[in-house]
């Protein structure tokens, strides 16, 4: 039977100071100005699971309920919708405060800019997000998905207009396939969520765009009259979004920040490897990486987001599929008294290891390290809805995915 692992993060600490500069409260406010612009914005809802964290024996728990994003099902849109924006504004030489949703889908920015063709590699949701982003901008959209996406979300990403293929390839080479044929495209522009060697501009955009979630989860929470959160727990693929809350977070509790848990899919915990050998250097995870947690199937970590996680994360989690399941089933069916949470594989599965590590005395090592107890507030991101339908009813209706 797959089981949880954790390390702890031993791995020597390095200034970090220009990648935290990247999720500084004021690049984080400009995003979240970009996003406020289009006539689909609306805060996301936080719901506090109170009759949970009552069960769990602690202080409260926050879930980001990311299945309301315009209208999307998942976060990712905040990412590649900014990027393509700050992108444009570059290339017309303007700040991004002049790209608002109304200058960017005017007929005077179609004149002066044209058409561009933006590739992307993707699982499901951030090449949706960037085909949504670039069909509303009047731009062209290029989206190459791994072997073994759903076909709920290939159709997806068709309706946004964007040329749509599966290719006999992991998740890691369509992204690098993405590159090659935007490099041979006229006007082809990679907007892609992971950094390498000479890409990282436009992931830091992609993560800034992410941090519109946790300026929004943190205003919520001051607007409850809640305490900041003493533990963010977090799901990671590339780490980009591990790394945009974190980042955010940090920078914003400075003083006293929270407790920083990142969990990965076993099958794909290119972090957790690179954690365990704790020598600063970024592992790679290979091969097909089947898990259910789509969004997080990814063996290459972002070189940008990695040095935001490895100075900041406390505890890097291995999580099989069967955490994921359960989180699910817990934000689905929830404890009563608690609102329905519907999340995807990939948005439950910090919730599915946080009731892990409250309920099984097997964890209680890890439950000890990162100091959960009858103070701590829990805030997680569940960062897709239910985009999946026939995997969803799969978990949740017939009991899919349990330990064995």
């Amino acid at each position: 039977m797959n089981v949880i692992k954790w390390v702890n993060n031993k791995m020597p600490k390095t200034n970090a100071a220009e990648e935290m500069e990247i999720m500084s409260t004021r690049n984080v406010e400009s995003a979240r100005n970009f996003h406020k612009s289009f006539p689909q914005y609306s805060e996301t809802p936080l719901v506090e699971l109170k009759q949970l964290a009552k069960l769990f024996n602690i202080d409260d728990i926050f879930v980001k309920d990311e299945a309301w994003r315009f209208g999307l099902h998942a976060f990712k849109v905040l990412g590649g919708s900014y990027a393509i924006a700050r992108y444009i504004a570059q290339e017309l030489g303007r700040d991004i405060s002049e790209m608002d949703y109304a200058a960017l889908t005017s007929e005077e920015l179609k004149k002066e800019f044209g058409q561009a063709t933006f590739f992307s590699a993707t699982d499901g949701n951030h090449g949706r997000g960037v085909a949504w982003a670039a069909n509303k901008l009047g731009q062209k959209s290029v989206i190459l998905m791994p072997k073994g996406s759903s076909k709920a979300r290939f159709e997806n990403i068709q309706k946004e207009g964007a040329k749509t293929s599966i290719e006999d390839a992991n998740y890691d080479e369509c992204v690098r396939m993405a590159a090659k044929q935007a490099s041979e495209t006229p006007r082809g522009v990679v907007i892609q969520d992971t950094a390498w060697e000479g890409y990282e501009e436009i992931p830091a955009w992609i993560m800034q765009g992410y941090g519109t979630m946790a300026l929004e989860a943190d205003e919520q929470m001051a607007a409850l009259d809640a305490n900041p959160p003493t533990h963010v727990f977090v799901q990671a693929g590339v780490g980009s979004l591990a790394g945009a809350m974190v980042g955010y977070f940090a920078n914003r509790y400075k003083d006293n920040p929270p407790t920083f848990v990142v969990a990965e899919a076993d099958q794909a915990d290119c972090l957790y490897q690179s954690a365990l050998a704790a020598d600063g250097e970024r592992h790679f995870v290979d091969g097909d990486m089947q898990t259910i947690m789509a969004g997080l199937a990814c063996g290459e970590p972002n070189i940008t987001s990695w040095q935001i996680l490895k100075n900041n994360v406390k505890v890097f989690v291995s999580c099989p599929d069967w955490v994921a399941a359960r989180g699910m089933r817990i934000l689905g069916m929830p404890v009563r008294g608690d609102k329905v949470v519907i999340s995807g594989e990939s948005g439950a599965v910090t919730t599915g290891l946080l009731a892990y590590v409250m309920m099984d005395e097997n964890l209680k090592q890890l439950r000890e390290d990162i100091g959960l107890d009858e103070n701590s507030r829990v805030l997680m991101f569940s960062t897709e809805g239910n985009t999946d339908p026939e995997n969803y009813r799969h978990i949740l209706w017939d009991g899919g995915c349990v330990p064995s």
